[in-house]
């Protein structure tokens, strides 16, 4: 009697049909995962993920799976035809992928600090807030995960990042008294960063391009424009240039608007009592 062979169990989405494409190329091609990750310069982490379907393939790394693997352009094509449900996957993971290694970001936020500035309590504080309320297990695992997105910031070839936020923002008070003096100290720290401007939208304006909420730019190192922004219960990944223009329009206002980066400096000194 034959043995039978073990089923691989069925994709439920279409990164999933991605994924084992890939397995599968990989398979024929004689690779293992981590033979094949080190060919394509990423961790066995990461191919493990994509293969799996819980990662999405960038077009960058398809193209160079499409070459390693002699896939003539397979994936490539799947990638630029993938469903947009798929395309834009809830709660950020494909927009964390491309903010790992973005050349630019401009990010605006009216609600909260920017992930990337927030300290480690200022980001449990903010966790803590989230209804339903998240375990004390749930909170560390995502305050471990925003402070490992933080080394965008401290990379040896720094990202041109430019932030703004605004005042009533910086005034909250989340965590406490403590917790707020030691995030005004990280953000002048930040501010000093090689490539790294802060800007705080001041109170009492009278016109202001944010209104309808917080948003953020990216630029990769092939020089594609992204734009990102999130929802009560969703996220969205926006590739379509002319909506990209649009924010990037709204930006660029918002910088005007703004206190420049010697004034913001000035005032966090000020918060501080350093002045």
């Amino acid at each position: 009697m034959q043995p039978q062979r073990k089923r691989r169990k069925k994709p439920t989405t279409a990164w999933g049909l991605v994924g084992a494409q890939v397995a599968l190329f990989r398979g024929l091609n004689g690779l293992t995962q981590v033979e094949l990750a080190n060919r394509v310069t990423i961790s066995g982490e990461l191919m493990s993920s994509i293969e799996q379907g819980r990662r999405p393939l960038l077009p960058d790394l398809a193209r160079e799976l499409d070459r390693v693997l002699n896939t003539k352009g397979v994936f490539e094509v799947a990638t630029d035809n993938m469903p947009e449900v798929d395309r834009y996957p809830v709660w950020a993971e494909e927009f964390m992928l491309y903010e790992r290694t973005a050349v630019a970001m401009s990010w605006f936020e009216n609600q909260v600090l920017p992930g990337l500035l927030q300290t480690e309590n200022y980001a449990r504080a903010v966790f803590r807030n989230e209804i339903p309320i998240l375990s004390d297990a749930e909170i560390e695992e995502r305050v471990a995960a925003r402070m490992e997105r933080q080394e965008v910031l401290h990379r040896e070839v720094p990202v041109s990042a430019s932030f703004i936020f605004s005042m009533a923002t910086l005034k909250d008070r989340l965590g406490g008294g403590e917790v707020y003096r030691q995030q005004l100290a990280h953000l002048r720290a930040c501010a000093d960063l090689p490539g790294v401007t802060i800007q705080v939208m001041p109170e009492g304006r009278t016109t202001h391009a944010g209104l309808s909420g917080s948003f953020v730019l990216l630029e990769t190192p092939e020089h594609v424009q992204l734009a990102y922004t999130e929802t009560q219960r969703g996220s969205h990944l926006i590739s379509d240039p002319d909506e990209v223009s649009i924010l990037a329009r709204k930006y660029a206002m918002l910088r005007s608007q703004a206190c420049n980066p010697e004034e913001t400096k000035g005032l966090l000194d000020s918060l501080l009592g350093e002045r």
